[in-house]
């Protein structure tokens, strides 16, 4: 069954006006814009986050909170940056060089690109043994101080024998971008065994060949783990012509407090935004707005990372996703479009938790899961995984 929606747009195109630089501006805008979805779901019910001095508002004869979005506590309660200040970069990079060196993968460039800015909070670094069984056993993380945070899926650094034989007693490491230049350092580490098969059949519940993210990037990984405590040299950046989207969970807080936002509510993707997409999300804020919010705002988060080979194009995907904005689909005034740097493991409901964990660290307090959410077919069989 198909969901479509009935749009109307009156007068001419609103523009939506992201430059292509590294320097994201955030323009206001003021769209005439109305919406007839022809669609209605059952009754709404939001979720309750721990808040700090939240604002009760009476609706319905039951509390909801209206907080700022900077009130949203972040897994763990603090948001990680382990990007080095620009003052100890020479220090630092000078100290990586005399080390020994870990080369990384693309997509281990993308894991340290989600650690460093935050979105994995409060996990610092590549997952040693402990949390890394915590993670695979118990999707969640227990704290120094007895809470527990969820974290469904392992962030991990997996190198082979020459690597691990290179390392010796070294405690620390210099970490390697693909093209060779020196991002960050590893510190205090831990070396443990990477059992391929009990990993791969805890996060997708089957070990049949064909696994995209499998394929990809455990197959031909090393047999050894090396965790520790990440400092990363200078903000990750990929030169592409799409940075200026690539926007921090620091930097989107501070977007929704400038906005204004009493409510933030994500929706990921991994393809164009289609009808259906649209009717969630203009649906979504339509039920905020009569449960009493007055300024919910749409985080549209495309996925950046690694996606498997018949998935759109992330530069194609960011060009739909913009003309969708200009031609009013989405209202560009209370929607931000910007790039989720994890990399996609299609891993169901186990994955899915991870996509909303990371955009309660970026402030969000919904999160919009469809039908199928981070699915993909059995790779042997002819039936949803």
């Amino acid at each position: 069954m198909s969901l479509t929606t009935r749009l109307h747009i009156i007068g001419s195109h609103v523009n939506l006006d992201l430059r292509r630089n590294n320097k994201t501006k955030f323009t206001r805008y003021i769209p005439r814009f109305r919406s007839q979805p022809i669609y209605y779901t059952k009754e709404f019910v939001p979720a309750a986050y721990k808040c700090n001095n939240p604002r009760m508002q009476k609706i319905s004869g039951s509390a909801v909170p209206m907080v700022k979005s900077s009130l949203i506590d972040p897994d763990g309660g603090k948001l990680v940056d382990l990007v080095i200040p620009e003052s100890e970069r020479a220090s630092k990079t000078l100290e990586a060089e005399s080390m020994p060196k870990v080369r990384l993968a693309q997509i281990d460039l993308e894991w340290v690109h989600v650690i460093c800015e935050g979105w994995s909070s409060p996990l610092k670094g590549f997952m040693r043994e402990s949390e890394y069984l915590q993670s695979l056993h118990f999707n969640s993380l227990r704290l120094s101080g007895g809470s527990v945070v969820n974290m469904s899926l392992p962030i991990v650094l997996a190198i082979d024998d020459e690597t691990k034989e290179s390392i010796g007693s070294s405690k620390d490491v210099g970490l390697l971008a693909p093209a060779g230049y020196l991002i960050g350092i590893l510190r205090s580490l831990e070396i443990y065994t990477h059992n391929k098969e009990e990993r791969i059949a805890r996060t997708w519940g089957t070990t049949a060949p064909g696994l995209p993210y499998v394929e990809e990037v455990i197959t031909p990984a090393g047999n050894w783990f090396i965790g520790g405590d990440l400092e990363v040299l200078k903000p990750i950046k990929y030169n592409d012509g799409l940075d200026h989207y690539r926007i921090s969970p620091q930097q989107l807080r501070k977007e929704f407090d400038r906005r204004q936002a009493d409510a933030v509510f994500a929706f990921q993707l991994r393809n164009p935004v289609h009808n259906g997409h649209a009717l969630l999300m203009n649906d979504t804020r339509k039920q905020l707005l009569e449960l009493g919010y007055k300024n919910p705002i749409l985080l549209l988060h495309p996925l950046g990372g690694f996606t498997k080979t018949d998935d759109v194009p992330l530069d194609v995907r960011m060009e739909q996703h913009k003309k969708v904005l200009e031609d009013g689909v989405l209202d560009p005034e209370t929607t931000i479009i910007a790039i989720f740097p994890s990399p996609m493991h299609y891993a169901g409901p186990t994955e899915v938790q991870w996509h909303a964990k990371a955009r309660i660290n970026a402030g969000a307090n919904f999160y919009i899961v469809g039908r199928d959410p981070a699915g993909t077919v059995h790779p042997t069989e002819k039936r949803d995984l």
